[in-house]
């Protein structure tokens, strides 16, 4: 049996407060959220932090009104939330919406044994949505917390947990997982109900 890790996405600054109504979904998680991140910390599983990272020559990046690039290495901006951080939890950056791309998180996670992910964060429809997906691509068993994952639009989320519990993940919010862990010892792997 390998190991499970929990990836949180793009919980900075710069990312949570970039809307009114971004603060208000991530204030309404947070709770729930970190409380599942500490129950995870306490059964032994590593937390893994996606950072987003701009890089001044990517031609996608989003700039403020003012032109200013946000997300840069080493700012307060792209800085964890350390209401989410933990001693312990590792910080893996990335460039883009996907954590496994053109990242060092496959490597870290095979290194570690771990054949599990919990995938939480934001926005669900973009970065959670994406890791999901590339680390199933991986051969990952892929679980997306449905209470810890967030979006500015509640019609997006529930539109992403749809896509990904029928595609590559299975979704389940935070108490159920934790007493699916409690009673098994595992996550069991979603076994997909048609083929392509």
């Amino acid at each position: 049996m390998g190991k499970i890790a929990v990836l949180t996405n793009d919980l900075q600054s710069d990312v949570t407060s970039l809307t009114a109504e971004r603060s208000a979904v991530i204030a309404d998680a947070q709770p729930a959220f970190t409380g599942f991140l500490d129950e995870m910390r306490k059964r032994g599983h590593v937390v893994y932090h996606l950072q987003l990272i701009n890089l001044p020559d990517d031609p996608n990046a989003n700039r403020r009104a003012d032109g200013t690039l946000p997300l840069q290495r080493g700012t307060e901006g792209a800085a964890i939330l350390p209401a989410f951080l933990a001693e312990g939890d590792v910080v893996v950056e990335k460039t883009k919406d996907s954590g496994f791309y053109e990242t060092e998180m496959h490597d870290l996670l095979q290194a570690a044994g771990v054949d599990t992910v919990l995938v939480t964060g934001l926005q669900t429809q973009i970065c959670v949505q994406t890791t999901a997906a590339d680390a199933f691509f991986r051969g990952y068993n892929v679980w997306v917390a449905s209470d810890c994952v967030v979006s500015d639009n509640a019609a997006d989320r529930d539109r992403s947990l749809t896509w990904l519990s029928g595609y590559c993940a299975t979704v389940a919010d935070s108490t159920e997982i934790l007493d699916t862990l409690d009673a098994k010892g595992e996550l069991p792997r979603r076994i997909p109900k048609t083929l392509p």
